[in-house]
C-alpha cells in the first residue's frame, strides 16, 4: 500500500535537493506535485485541500538548519502532517473493561469482516492471552456462518451456534450471555454485510450494537475500494457510534488514498491493518510508522517485530550448533531458511519495511519472492539424500530435479552456485564468531 504516493513525493521533494531555503516558488511547485500525487493515491478533494494548505502554512518562512537541506525540511514537515492526518499518537484499541469485551465489526459485503475477525481472535488470544468466543449475526448467509466456525478452529477460539430461526439481535443477546457464563474476555461478533448501504442493514447493526452492549464498534473497510468507502464510512459512522476503523488487504495493489481520507471523514482512529489472508496477518495502526512509510522511511521497527514473530529460535539456534561444531551447511538447511523468509511474508513484505534509499537498486519484490518460490520448488524435487549430501547430484541429478520442479536445468544449476557461496560463508562463522552468536540467540 501507499507504493505509488510514495514514488510521486520522493520524486517531488527530490526536486528541492541543492536548494538553499525553502522559498515560496519552490514550496508551491513541490506542493503541486504533491497535490497531484494525493489525488492520484484516490484521497478524497476535501482531505488534500486540507493537508496542502497546513504544510504550506509551516513551510513557509521555514529556514533550512546548516545539517538540513530544504528537500529534508519539507520531508519533517509532511511527516508531521500525514501523522496529524492519520491519527497522531492515538491509544488504538482498549482493552481495558470489564470483561467480557464485546467487539461489533460492520461494513459492506467484501470488506473483510469474517476474516477479520477470526485475525482479531487470534490477535488477542496469542499477544494478550485472552479467552476469546466468536459468533456470526450473518443469518441470511449460512456460507459466512460456517466460514467463521471453521476460522474459529484455525485460531484456536470458541464458536457460538446460534439456533436456527432466531433474528440478529437475538442472536448477539445469547451470545453474549454465553461470553458471561462461560467466562470469556472476549465476543467478536460478525454483522451481516450488503453490497451497497441500505436501511435494512442500518437499522440492524444499530440493533445488534444495542442487544451485544459493544464496548469496540469497528468499521471495516476495503482499503482497496477507494472513493466508493467513503459514502459507506459516513453512512456506518452516522448510524453507530464508530470507535476505531479496520483497513484490509492493505497489502494489496492498493493507492492507499482510503486510509487518509477514511481517518478524516469519521474522525476515529485506525486500529488495524489486514495485510494478508493469513489469520496472523493483522497488524496493529501506528501513525508515526505509517508516515515514515509513505515518505519512504521505511518502517524498521514493524521489520524486527516480524523477525521476532515468524523465525524459529529452535531452528536458528540448531543451525548455529550445527555449523559452529564444523557441520556443513546442506540444503535442507537452506529450504529452512527460504521457507522462514516466505512466513514473513516474502521479499515484498520486508523492502516494503526498509527506507526507499536502501532498496533502488534492489531485483523487484514480486522477482524476488518468485526466484524464492521457484527455490523451494527445486530443493522439493530432491530427494532427501540429496538435500543432506549436495555433492551427490551431478548433471543427470540435475535434469532430473529440473523436470520435477517444472523448471529449467540454468535455473538448478544457479541455485547450486548459490548455494555453494553461501556455503563457504557459513564456514567462516565456526568457532568463536558462532559462540557468539549463539549467546545473542539466548537472550
Amino acid at each position: 500500500m501507499f507504493d505509488q504516493l510514495s514514488g510521486r513525493l520522493s520524486a517531488a521533494i527530490a526536486a528541492l535537493r541543492g536548494r538553499g531555503r525553502l522559498t515560496e516558488e519552490n514550496i508551491a511547485a513541490t506542493l503541486r506535485e504533491v497535490r497531484i500525487a494525493l489525488l492520484e493515491a484516490d484521497v478524497a478533494l476535501p482531505v488534500v485541500k486540507r493537508f496542502i494548505e497546513a504544510v504550506k502554512a509551516r513551510a513557509l518562512g521555514t529556514e533550512v538548519s546548516a545539517s538540513l537541506n530544504p528537500g529534508q525540511a519539507l520531508i519533517g514537515i509532511l511527516h508531521r502532517e500525514l501523522v496529524s492526518v492519520l491519527g497522531g499518537g492515538g491509544l488504538g484499541l482498549s482493552l481495558n473493561v470489564q470483561p467480557p469485551l464485546v467487539m461489533v465489526l460492520a461494513g459492506l459485503q467484501g470488506a473483510g469482516k469474517t476474516t477479520t475477525a477470526a485475525k482479531l481472535a487470534h490477535w488477542l488470544i496469542t499477544t494478550h492471552k485472552r479467552r476469546v468466543l466468536l459468533v456470526s449475526t450473518d443469518v441470511r448467509r449460512p456460507a459466512a456462518i460456517l466460514q467463521l466456525e471453521r476460522l474459529s478452529e484455525q485460531v484456536h477460539a470458541d464458536f457460538f451456534p446460534a439456533p436456527a430461526g432466531l433474528p440478529a439481535p437475538a442472536i448477539a443477546a445469547a451470545a453474549l450471555a454465553q461470553a458471561r457464563n462461560g467466562v470469556y474476555d472476549a465476543l467478536i461478533v460478525d454483522t451481516a454485510g450488503r453490497l451497497h448501504i441500505d436501511a435494512e442493514l442500518m437499522a440492524e447493526v444499530r440493533e445488534i450494537d444495542a442487544a451485544a452492549g459493544a464496548h469496540q464498534r469497528l468499521f471495516v473497510v476495503d482499503a482497496m475500494s477507494g472513493q466508493d468507502a467513503l459514502n459507506a464510512a459516513r453512512a456506518f459512522s452516522a448510524t453507530l457510534d464508530l470507535t476505531g476503523l479496520i483497513l484490509t488487504k492493505a497489502d494489496g495493489d492498493a493507492r492507499g488514498g482510503v486510509a487518509l481520507s477514511v481517518r478524516e471523514v469519521t474522525g476515529k482512529p485506525i486500529v488495524f491493518l489486514g495485510m494478508g489472508e493469513k489469520t496472523d496477518a493483522l497488524e496493529p495502526f501506528d501513525a508515526e510508522r505509517m508516515a515514515q512509510r509513505i515518505l519512504g522511511m521505511g518502517d524498521v521497527v514493524a521489520l524486527v517485530e516480524s523477525v521476532q514473530r515468524n523465525i524459529e529460535v529452535g531452528e536458528a539456534e540448531r543451525l548455529a550448533r550445527k555449523v559452529s561444531q564444523g557441520k556443513a551447511f546442506d540444503l535442507a538447511d537452506l529450504r529452512s531458511q527460504l521457507e522462514q523468509l516466505r512466513r514473513m511474508g516474502g521479499m515484498g513484505a520486508m523492502l516494503d519495511k526498509l527506507p526507499t534509499q536502501m532498496t533502488r537498486n534492489v531485483v523487484p519484490p514480486a522477482d524476488a519472492d518468485r526466484q524464492v518460490r521457484r527455490q523451494l520448488a527445486i530443493i522439493d524435487s530432491m530427494t532427501v539424500r540429496e538435500r543432506r549430501t549436495p555433492g551427490l547430484i551431478d548433471g543427470s541429478r540435475r535434469r532430473r530435479i529440473a523436470r520435477g520442479a517444472g523448471v529449467q536445468v540454468q535455473d538448478v544449476n544457479r541455485l547450486m552456485k548459490q548455494f555453494l557461496e553461501m556455503q563457504k560463508m557459513m564456514k567462516r562463522f565456526r568457532g568463536g564468531a558462532m559462540k557468539r552468536l549463539l549467546g545473542g540467540l539466548s537472550h
